[in-house]
């Protein structure tokens, strides 16, 4: 068991709460949902009444953890203490301060549980346990849940197990642990069927024939740049607007664009109305870039997975250069 440092503090705050907020940041993903879903279950046992909130809908190729459906972007002003799971910068609570403010964050005591390097810091937190060594953020929650005493019951073990699998493509990236093994060996000791999950995740993930075409003309636009080290594609909000309810289109593309020769980096830049953009970035082995990349541009992440979000109009074309620069910058560094 890992012992943190922050764990009493930590403690002492959720037993002076009674209505706590855990609060995901705007790009969902397996690991925050899974996240928000144990810390739900933990706390409810504590005698606590929780509040799942997220800025952005929650896309339906997570809709296999249960509890998805009771995220909500709405947020309550009662509450006395509040959780950031899986990200330690407020521009990936965008949505969330855009309605709220941070006031409504910083009026109250905050806690934020995280394991990504590359990120800015919410200044304003209370207590900040960042674990750039654990594979996910629902590893963290584990780790402080043993060391607290905390019961974790059968929906929490599955949404942590679920959410470390997520996070970690499998148990085959870079920052999985022996002792993120274990844990996922003790949680099926505990009755977690690793089966069960995977059968309920490709339930979802089936995939109409409209996406199907779809995706081939996601990668029929693909760019390949920089020698065929970088590999982009850009979405435009026609396409969010349509196909978002059906898969994110981003996943149907990225990791086919991983795979191929000589990439080193495969980003995909999604546009929205009134000057936003998003970015996804995942990176090959070998290519420990994507965090530094994302972090330029006001993001953050791992070495292998990040992403970033800009709010400021900038134009497609001038974000693209950008982009191809310090990517180049990056991968000549790296070389």
């Amino acid at each position: 068991m890992t012992i943190y440092k922050e764990a009493s503090e930590i403690d002492l705050l959720i037993k002076n709460a009674q209505k706590i907020l855990i609060i995901q940041p705007d790009n969902p993903d397996g690991d925050s949902m899974g996240s928000a879903l144990a810390l739900e279950q933990i706390l409810g046992d504590l005698g606590k009444v929780t509040e799942m909130i997220c800025g952005a809908k929650i896309p339906d190729y997570l809709s296999y953890l249960s509890g998805w459906d009771r995220v909500s972007d709405f947020c309550s002003i009662d509450f006395d203490l509040s959780i950031v799971v899986d990200t330690s910068s407020t521009s990936l609570l965008y949505n969330i301060t855009k309605h709220h403010g941070l006031n409504f964050m910083s009026s109250k005591p905050l806690i934020v549980i995280d394991h990504h390097s590359n990120t800015q810091n919410i200044e304003f937190a209370t207590i900040s346990l960042n674990i750039p060594s654990a594979s996910a953020t629902s590893e963290v929650i584990y780790e402080l849940s043993k060391q607290l005493n905390w019961q974790v019951n059968k929906r929490a073990m599955d949404s942590i197990t679920a959410a470390i699998l997520s996070d970690t493509l499998g148990l085959t990236t870079v920052n999985v642990s022996s002792r993120t093994i274990y844990i996922i060996a003790e949680l099926v000791d505990n009755g977690v069927s690793l089966s069960e999950l995977e059968n309920n995740r490709k339930k979802v993930n089936f995939k109409s024939p409209e996406l199907v075409h779809y995706k081939g003309q996601l990668l029929e636009r693909i760019e390949y740049l920089l020698d065929d080290r970088l590999a982009l594609l850009t979405i435009p909000w026609s396409e969010i607007e349509h196909y978002s309810p059906l898969y994110n289109p981003s996943m149907l593309a990225l990791e086919d664009m991983k795979l191929t020769t000589n990439t080193a980096i495969a980003i995909v830049l999604k546009i929205y109305p009134k000057g936003k953009l998003t970015a996804k970035i995942r990176s090959n082995i070998g290519w420990p870039i994507a965090g530094k990349l994302a972090e330029f541009f006001g993001g953050g992440g791992h070495d292998y997975a990040s992403g970033f979000k800009i709010t400021s109009g900038a134009s497609i074309e001038k974000i693209k250069s950008d982009i191809i620069v310090k990517t180049s910058e990056l991968i000549n560094a790296s070389i």
